[in-house]
């Protein structure tokens, strides 16, 4: 369960939908209070996995809000990440030194919370980034060892960088355009990522079929 602290309806309706729609279970709050009632209200076991924090509240700011959480025992080792419309490095460097995990700036892209969130839940689940999964597909980053139900598989760097950016952010969808800026840059055509999936499907065999084209978006990793 991840909690949402934010104040502007849009916001956190747009955050809610986000995260159930890519099976990670939320509940928003518009104010500390109500936050906090049900916080207060939860046993130890019931905590939330991830707290999603706005620095502008009502009645008290996101400051004063994670400082109550860090001092709590039931609550100061969950994860914190700060939504802000404060841009300076220094409000940025004061949250994180009060123990924030992350932060994101507004406006964001759903993607790039989406991405941030599924890695601090990775590190808080003590799940190791030695080496990533999902069904069969196993991929090493260190050793940059591919497999499928055990069987190496040869990809080039581009496929090696495509295929690792869909574990790390099972069922995320990406545009082409976000493939090709994160691997190849701008100066390339979106072309050139339809082309390396349909060539990454090939080699992955039959785990091919979990790299799912989404019509009029893009491609992610899910299963069938």
């Amino acid at each position: 369960m991840i909690f949402i602290l934010e104040d502007e309806h849009a916001i956190r309706e747009l955050i809610e939908y986000a995260l159930n729609t890519h099976s990670l279970e939320s509940k928003g709050f518009a104010t500390p209070r109500a936050f906090f009632e049900t916080l207060n209200a939860l046993s130890e076991d019931c905590m939330p996995e991830l707290i999603l924090l706005d620095m502008m509240l009502p009645e008290q700011d996101g400051i004063e809000v994670l400082k109550i959480l860090k001092k709590k025992q039931s609550t100061k080792h969950i994860p914190v990440i700060l939504l802000t419309a404060k841009s300076s490095e220094l409000d940025k460097v004061y949250g994180l030194n009060m123990g924030a995990d992350d932060y994101v700036t507004k406006p964001f892209g759903v993607l790039e919370l989406l991405a941030r969130i599924n890695a601090l839940l990775r590190r808080t689940r003590g799940l190791s980034l030695d080496e990533y999964s999902f069904q069969e597909i196993t991929l090493n980053p260190k050793t940059r060892i591919v497999s499928s139900n055990g069987v190496p598989i040869n990809l080039t760097h581009k496929e090696f960088e495509m295929l690792m950016l869909f574990l790390a952010n099972p069922h995320l969808v990406f545009t082409r355009e976000q493939l090709l800026e994160s691997i190849w840059g701008s100066e390339f055509q979106t072309r050139t990522v339809d082309v390396h999936i349909n060539t990454l499907r090939t080699k992955l065999g039959e785990s091919g079929k979990y790299i799912q084209t989404v019509r009029g978006v893009g491609y992610k990793i899910a299963q069938i």
